[in-house]
């Protein structure tokens, strides 16, 4: 396993980073089967783990913890902060309220004194970024925190953020955790060129685009929309639907592409996504031993220019067959209100 080092922060990082959002009830519940994923990653040389409190409401930053004893100075700890946590108002979000009471109950569940990457998981537009910084800031002069970052922000956001920095004398996002996949590749354009101008590292989620480069979901094959991800969303997932022939048309080429390379799918998505020179971690997301164990064999693959160029036409850079679940909208698109003046006066004359 090659180590990158994440940013500017000096923290040297494998360029496969554990991702730990199958760990509990929304994936795996057996926190000892859990903890052989983690051991084993370990053994085979991935350094860092990321998770979140959102995930499992909590139950997966305590696998990890407990999985962690004995070890925790070997590993780089990322998790992040920012969807709700309870009921009621000022239980999640990205104020220093929120962030300084979530901060206090992830440590201790993940039973450690110090987060090595305390990450904001989604943009808030009712809280200042500045409110934001400045409480993590705090944070890592406290000493309960090493470094901090954004996940899936619009490039926008993560150029005001730097420029607030600076102009306040605060700490920085130090990395960018975005989606990106061979089938979601719009981050190409601005996030991760901006990222290299900033120094950022960046760790990228969803390399197999929620399941669909698994191989399990070909052109003119049933799908079962009753059961995993294509039962949460069945619209992206159905061959039937002339909006996705796109995506099923590049699945099949990439599947070739993948086996004259003698390889997987699921390789070839790993490897594409740690050949990006913005990349510094791609996060694995395995429920079971095996499964991360089938994910590490891509490790040893590494794209020529001639395969990139192959990649390339399949799905052209700054493209985005897929788009991924769970990333941020302003309410300048979501809302409809928010782009459309009152009817009276919508006519030019």
């Amino acid at each position: 396993m090659r180590y990158r080092t994440l940013g500017g922060t000096g923290i040297e990082v494998s360029t496969y980073c554990l991702g730990a959002m199958m760990f509990g009830s929304v994936g795996n519940p057996d926190h000892e089967d859990c903890g052989r994923i983690v051991a084993e990653a370990l053994e085979q040389g991935i350094n860092v783990i990321d998770t979140a409190d959102m995930y499992s409401s909590g139950e997966s930053e305590t696998i990890v913890g407990k999985a962690l004893r004995g070890r925790r100075d070997d590993v780089v700890l990322a998790t992040k902060v920012h969807f709700p946590m309870g009921e009621g108002p000022n239980r999640g979000g990205n104020s220093r309220r929120w962030i300084t009471r979530a901060v206090e109950d992830s440590l201790r569940r993940l039973d450690t004194d110090w987060i090595d990457l305390y990450q904001v998981h989604r943009p808030d537009e009712n809280t200042d970024i500045e409110e934001t910084l400045g409480v993590l800031s705090d944070l890592v002069r406290a000493g309960k925190i090493r470094a901090f970052g954004c996940s899936t922000f619009p490039v926008e956001q993560i150029v005001e953020s730097h420029h607030v920095a600076e102009r306040r004398g605060l700490g920085r996002f130090r990395t960018e955790q975005p989606p990106y996949s061979l089938l979601a590749r719009q981050i190409e354009s601005a996030v991760l060129p901006v990222c290299q101008r900033y120094g950022m590292g960046v760790l990228v989620w969803s390399p197999l685009a929620s399941g669909f480069l698994t191989g399990r979901y070909r052109k003119d094959r049933p799908v079962d929309l009753t059961s995993g991800r294509p039962a949460i969303t069945p619209a992206r997932f159905d061959p039937t639907l002339p909006a996705n022939a796109a995506k099923y048309d590049a699945v099949e080429q990439l599947t070739a592409l993948a086996e004259e390379l003698g390889r997987s799918l699921p390789e070839l998505a790993l490897a594409f996504t740690t050949a990006h020179p913005a990349v510094t971690s791609t996060i694995i997301g395995p429920r079971t031993v095996g499964q991360l164990q089938g994910l590490l064999k891509a490790a040893d693959l590494a794209l020529d220019d001639a395969t990139l160029d192959r990649v390339d036409a399949i799905v052209p850079p700054g493209a985005n067959l897929y788009p991924p679940d769970g990333v941020w909208r302003p309410s300048a698109i979501a809302d409809p209100a928010r782009r459309r003046r009152p009817t009276h006066d919508r006519a030019a004359a």
